[in-house]
């Protein structure tokens, strides 16, 4: 990446005793996807309205597009799209009409919903009242509302928590086309198998502070280990599990005896989650 977009230097927030945000660093480069992980009460979203001017830092500076946030936070606004875990539509209005307004809020005259509501797979329910809207729906609308503006910086915070298969993926869609738009996309999550289908580096949270910061791929290679998982037929006429860890100088032979010594009937390769590699840097799970 050629410029940063966003700059966190030594953020900190505290919520009476505890620290919530504690003197966190990191840059994420223009046109990156940025997965920021972990556990809930981790510290993802106080971080996410501290980047997004909604909460001043303690400690420390959040710069984003070369601007201070605390200093000129009207000026970041306008530039940057978000969408909360939690939805604060206008229920009585409709998806249209949702739009149409925030539209209005950003001065932008002539705007035709339609396109975007398109994009979330909305159009055929424009005119309908939010309020009778699903989760999924919702969901789907207050990402399209992030995009009225064509953000520099779309922030998502849990943006495919708790949605069907369809909803999910058509948010999942959404996001690459938005990176292959050139905008940059900070994702909160805690769900590493979303984070590591979309991000091109991710971050662990973990206590308000970030325990590793890294690319999916280089994570798995340093801390996690391949294995070729088989079942083989057992005397007793069962099914026995065998495994043979990958990458070592007596792996090839290990696979030969495998084949020569059992009757194979199912192997597959595998690779340690991103969900291990939290619980081996961390002692905690993701989830409690």
């Amino acid at each position: 990446m050629s410029q940063n977009a966003i700059i966190a230097d030594h953020l900190t927030y505290r919520y009476g005793a505890t620290r919530a945000v504690d003197g966190i660093s990191f840059r994420v480069g223009e046109g990156e996807i940025m997965g920021f992980l972990g556990p809930n009460g981790a510290g993802k979203t106080t971080t996410v309205k501290i980047l997004t001017g909604q909460l001043r830092p303690q400690a420390g500076k959040a710069i984003l597009l070369g601007t201070d946030v605390a200093k000129n936070r009207g000026h970041v606004q306008a530039r940057i799209g978000v969408s909360f875990e939690t939805t604060n539509l206008y229920e009585q209005m409709s998806g249209e009409e949702n739009l149409r307004l925030f539209a209005s809020l950003f001065g932008i005259r002539r705007f035709d919903p339609r396109d975007l509501l398109k994009k979330v797979g909305l159009a055929g329910r424009k005119k309908e009242r939010v309020a009778a809207y699903s989760k999924g729906m919702k969901q789907r609308l207050m990402v399209a509302r992030a995009l009225v503006n064509r953000p520099r910086i779309l922030f998502l915070d849990e943006p495919t928590d708790g949605l069907d298969p369809v909803s999910a993926e058509t948010i999942r869609s959404l996001i690459q086309e938005e990176r292959h738009r050139g905008a940059t996309v900070f994702l909160t999550t805690h769900d590493m198998v979303e984070a590591d289908k979309l991000s091109d580096r991710v971050a662990f949270l973990n206590e308000g502070k970030i325990v590793t910061l890294d690319t999916p791929r280089a994570l798995k290679q340093h801390y996690g280990k391949r294995a070729l998982k088989a079942e083989v037929a057992a005397p007793d006429g069962g099914v026995k599990a065998l495994e043979i860890t990958m990458d070592r100088p007596e792996t090839p032979g290990a696979v030969q005896r495998l084949f020569r010594e059992n009757q194979v009937i199912t192997i597959h390769s595998e690779e340690a989650t991103l969900e291990d590699i939290f619980v081996q840097v961390t002692g905690r799970r993701l989830i409690g």
